[in-house]
C-alpha cells in the first residue's frame, strides 16, 4: 500500500527514520532535556537591550548602495508601479528584444531589472555581491532562479499528464480522492495568478535529477561563500507530483477523521493542540463503523504506544498512521456524503512507486549534502493540494537531520485559516521526540489560485478572509515560536517578510522575551533588490538578516523578473515608501556633496 511503501522507503538503509513515538517516555526525556538547556537562567538580566533599529534612516539604510544603484531602484519601482506597463509587460519585453537584439537587450536588462532582482548568471559571478552584503551584515539565502519557458497549453498538459494515476487514466479510481486533491485542467498551469513563487513541472526522472544536480550546486555555492548559509529547494521539483497529490489526500482525510471522532465527543472547534479523544469512546466509535475486530482495535491504542491517560491527540493520531502493525490494512474512513467506508490509500503501480522512491531519496541526497557543506535548507512552502504532503516529508527530514540544531527549515504560509494548528502541532512533536525546531514564516504566495480553484473545484477556501486576518495570523504563529524559543535555545525561525510592522512587532517581542541578536535564533529575510531599508539596518544592529539571491542566465530567468515586477506593484503601500526614501537619501546627497559616495 502506498502509506506502507512510503514507511519502507524511509526505514531502509540510507533512509532510515525514526518512527513517529509520542510515547510518555520520550516526552518526559524531550521536557528533562529542555530543562537543561543553557541561556535561561538569571544570567540574562544582565544582558544589554534589543538594539533600537530605526527604518527611517536612510543614510544608513542605503550605506551600501551606489547613487547609480539608488536611481536604477527609483527607475525599476517606479516602472512597476505603472499599470499600464505592468499590463503589457511581457509583449514589450519581446517587441525590445527584437529592436535592440539579444546582446543589446541583455545589457539593458542588466543595467534595469536583473540588475536590480537578480545577483548574477552563475555561480562565480554572484560572488562580489554575496560578500559585498556580508560586509554590511546582510546573508545569502541562493536560489538557481531560472524556469522553462513553457506556454499554457504545454504546461497544462504536463500537469495533467504528470498529476493523474495509472488508475485514473484507467478510469476506476477517479472518486477516490476528494476533489480538492485531484488534477483540474482548467488550473493546470500552476503559474497563473502566482507572482512571487517559481513553478516546476514534472517532464520525467532525468529532469528531476538534473533539478537536484543544480540544487547542488546552489548549496555548495552558498557553502563555498559563507558559513553561515541557507538554500532553498522545492519538492515539486524532485519529483511526480502525483505522489504529493495522492499523499496529501491521506494525510488530510486521516486529520479530518479525528475531528470528525472528536465531534462526537463534543470537542468540536477546539484548537488542535487541545482536542483530545477518549480512548475508551473512540474505540467503541470505531468497532461500531465495522473497520476492525475490537481486539484488534485495542492493539492499536496501547500504553507503549499512547501512554497511560487513556486520551489521545492529534500528534498521537497521526503516529499511527505509520504504524508498524497491521493497522495499514485497515486505514478506511467514512465518507459523509455516503455514508459508506472507503479505503484511505490509492494504489501505485510499480513504475509510481520506483518514481516516488527516487523523490525520497534526492531529498535525502540533498540534505547530506547540505549537512556536509554546514548550509541550511529552506524547503519552499507550495499550492495547499501538494503542501500537507511537503510538510509531511520535510518534519521526516526534520526528525533525522535536525538533531544538534535546526538544518532543515520547513515554511508555514500565514494567510492559510490552519497556519497556527499547523505550527503548534510540529513545534509540539519536536519538543516530544528532542529534535531542533526550524521554521520560516511567509504571508504566502498563491492566494488568488487558491481562492479561484476552491469556489469553481467547489471545497472550502483554505485562505483567510481578510488581508487584516492573514497579518492577525502571522503575528499570532509568530509569537507561538518567539514564547518557544525563550525556553528552547536550539529552536530557530526566519521572519521572512517585506512588512515594517511585523519586522517591528518581531524587535519589540524579541526585546520582551529576552531573544538577543547574538543567539542567532531570530532571523530575518527578504528578496534581493526589494526592502533595502529594512535589510541593511537589521544587519548592520547586529540581527541575522538574508536576502533571498536568485542568478541564472538573463533569458532564463525573465518569467522570475515578471514576477518581481508583478510582486512589487502589489504592495503599493510598501513600494511607495521605499521610492520616498530613495529620493530622501538622493537629495541628502546632493545636499552634502556625496552624490560619489563609495560603500566601505
Amino acid at each position: 500500500m502506498a502509506l506502507r511503501r512510503i514507511v519502507s522507503v524511509w526505514c531502509t538503509g540510507a533512509l532510515r527514520f525514526a518512527p513517529l513515538s509520542t510515547a510518555p517516555a520520550a516526552r518526559e526525556q524531550t521536557a528533562a532535556g529542555r530543562e537543561a538547556v543553557p541561556g535561561c537562567g538569571a544570567a540574562e538580566a544582565a544582558r544589554p537591550p534589543v538594539p533600537v533599529v530605526d527604518f527611517g534612516n536612510t543614510q544608513e539604510a542605503y550605506r551600501s548602495r551606489r547613487s547609480w544603484e539608488l536611481v536604477r531602484s527609483l527607475l525599476v519601482l517606479r516602472l512597476c508601479a505603472s499599470p499600464a506597463l505592468l499590463a503589457h509587460h511581457e509583449q514589450l519585453l519581446h517587441l525590445t528584444r527584437r529592436l535592440l537584439g539579444q546582446r543589446l537587450f541583455e545589457k539593458l536588462m542588466k543595467m534595469t531589472f536583473y540588475g536590480q532582482f537578480v545577483a548574477g548568471e552563475d555561480q562565480e559571478s554572484i560572488r562580489p555581491l554575496i560578500r559585498h552584503n556580508r560586509a554590511f551584515g546582510v546573508g545569502s539565502i541562493l536560489d538557481y532562479g531560472v524556469e522553462e519557458d513553457l506556454s499554457p497549453e504545454e504546461a497544462e498538459r504536463k500537469e495533467m499528464e504528470s498529476c493523474t494515476s495509472a488508475v485514473e487514466r484507467e478510469g476506476s479510481g477517479t472518486s477516490k480522492r476528494e476533489k480538492q486533491y485531484q488534477a483540474h485542467r482548467a488550473f493546470g498551469d500552476r503559474r497563473d495568478g502566482v507572482i512571487s513563487a517559481r513553478t516546476y513541472f514534472y517532464a520525467n526522472e532525468a529532469k528531476c535529477d538534473s533539478h537536484m544536480e543544480t540544487f547542488l550546486r546552489c548549496i555548495e555555492a552558498a557553502g563555498g561563500a559563507s558559513d553561515d548559509g541557507f538554500s532553498a529547494i522545492k519538492l515539486t521539483a524532485l519529483g511526480r507530483p502525483q505522489f504529493l497529490l495522492q499523499f496529501s489526500d491521506v494525510l488530510t482525510r486521516w486529520r479530518r477523521f479525528f475531528h470528525q471522532m472528536a465531534a462526537e465527543q463534543g470537542k468540536a472547534g477546539l484548537a488542535a493542540m487541545d482536542t483530545k479523544l477518549e480512548v475508551a469512546v473512540l474505540q467503541e466509535s470505531v468497532a461500531k463503523m465495522g473497520i476492525a475486530s475490537r481486539t484488534e482495535i485495542e492493539n492499536w491504542f496501547t500504553a507503549e504506544t499512547l501512554g497511560v491517560s487513556g486520551t489521545l491527540d492529534l500528534l498521537d493520531w497521526s503516529s499511527l498512521i505509520d504504524s508498524r502493525t497491521e493497522l495499514s490494512k485497515h486505514l478506511v474512513v467514512p465518507n459523509m456524503q455516503t455514508g459508506q467506508l472507503e479505503p484511505l490509500l490509492s494504489r501505485f503501480t510499480e513504475e509510481e512507486e520506483l518514481q516516488m522512491t527516487r523523490m525520497l531519496q534526492r531529498m535525502d541526497i540533498l540534505a547530506k549534502k547540505a549537512a556536509e557543506m554546514g548550509v541550511r535548507l529552506m524547503v519552499d512552502a507550495e499550492q495547499t493540494y501538494f503542501q500537507p504532503a511537503i510538510s509531511r516529508l520535510t518534519l521526516e527530514m526534520q526528525r533525522k537531520f535536525n538533531v544538534g540544531k535546526p538544518l532543515i527549515f520547513n515554511t508555514y504560509q500565514c494567510y492559510l485559516k490552519d497556519a497556527y494548528d499547523n505550527v503548534t502541532l510540529d513545534v509540539e512533536l519536536a519538543r516530544r521526540e528532542g529534535w531542533c525546531f526550524g521554521a520560516k514564516l511567509v504571508r504566502g504566495a498563491y492566494m488568488a489560485q487558491e481562492r479561484t480553484r476552491a469556489a469553481e473545484i467547489g471545497y472550502e477556501d483554505p485562505i483567510n478572509p481578510t488581508y487584516e486576518a492573514t497579518n492577525a495570523m502571522y503575528h499570532r504563529c509568530l509569537n507561538y515560536v518567539l514564547e518557544e524559543l525563550k525556553h528552547n535555545t536550539k529552536a530557530k525561525v526566519m521572519v521572512a517578510s517585506h512588512n515594517e510592522d511585523t519586522i517591528r512587532f518581531t524587535l519589540r517581542r524579541m526585546e520582551e522575551l529576552g531573544l538577543y541578536p547574538a543567539d542567532r535564533q531570530v532571523y530575518f529575510g527578504q528578496l534581493l533588490g526589494m526592502c533595502d531599508q529594512i535589510s541593511f539596518p537589521l544587519g548592520q544592529a547586529g540581527f541575522p538578516v538574508y536576502k533571498y539571491v536568485p542568478y541564472g542566465p538573463v533569458m532564463e530567468v525573465l518569467p522570475y523578473l515578471s514576477r518581481r515586477a508583478l510582486e512589487n506593484s502589489g504592495v503599493v503601500k510598501d513600494a511607495w515608501r521605499e521610492r520616498q526614501l530613495l529620493w530622501q537619501e538622493l537629495k541628502r546627497r546632493l545636499r552634502t556633496g556625496s552624490l560619489f559616495h563609495r560603500p566601505a
